[in-house]
C-alpha cells in the first residue's frame, strides 16, 4: 500500500497523509507538474480528473473536474501559492460555483505537499490538508475525502513504474 499513515487532527483542522514510493523526488514531483500524469491519479479509481487549466507556477491556477459513472462532478480549482521543486508545493483549493448548483463548501482549505528522499532510494510524499473550519472538515470527511485520497495515491505506483520502463520495452 502506498499510503503509510493517515492522521486527522480536528483541533488543528488538518488531515495528513504520508505515502512512500520507489522513485526519486524528481519523479514524484513530475506527478504534480505534468497535468497528463496528474489526471491519471488525482481522483479515486473510477473518477478521473480532467485539468482544463494547469498554470503550475506561484500565483498560477489549476482548474479541473472529475468524471464518475454519473458524469462530471462539480469543478474545483487550486490557487498555487508556493512551489519549491522538487521539495514542496502549497495550494489553496476549493470548489467552483460555476455550473450546476451544489451544496459543496466554498473553500476546502489548503494543501501543503512535501517530498523528501528516504532510505533505499525511496521518496516520502506528505500531504497536509487544512480545513477552514470544523463543519467543512466534517462535511468533506463524510463525503469520503480520506478514502478517496488513499485510493488516488494508490494509483501512483503504476505511473511511476511506467516511467521507469524504457520506452522501447513497453
Amino acid at each position: 500500500m502506498t499510503v503509510t499513515a493517515v492522521r486527522k487532527d480536528p483541533d488543528n483542522l488538518t488531515m495528513t497523509l504520508d505515502a512512500e514510493f520507489d522513485a526519486t523526488p524528481d519523479q514524484v514531483w513530475s506527478l504534480w507538474a505534468d497535468p497528463r500524469k496528474l489526471e491519471r491519479w488525482w481522483g479515486p479509481p473510477g473518477y478521473p480528473a480532467t485539468f482544463t487549466l494547469h498554470d503550475f507556477r506561484p500565483g498560477g491556477r489549476a482548474e479541473y473536474h472529475m468524471t464518475g459513472p454519473e458524469g462530471p462532478t462539480p469543478s474545483a480549482f487550486w490557487e498555487i501559492l508556493e512551489l519549491d521543486p522538487p521539495r514542496s508545493l502549497k495550494i489553496e483549493d476549493g470548489f467552483s460555483k460555476d455550473g450546476p448548483p451544489n451544496d459543496l463548501p466554498d473553500g476546502t482549505g489548503g494543501l501543503i505537499v512535501t517530498i523528501e528522499p528516504i532510505d533505499g532510494g525511496r521518496t516520502r510524499m506528505t500531504l497536509l490538508n487544512t480545513f477552514p473550519d470544523v463543519s467543512t472538515m466534517e462535511q468533506l470527511l463524510a463525503m469520503g475525502q480520506e478514502e478517496g485520497m488513499k485510493q488516488a495515491l494508490g494509483q501512483i505506483d503504476a505511473i511511476l513504474a511506467e516511467d521507469a520502463t524504457p520506452a522501447g520495452s513497453r
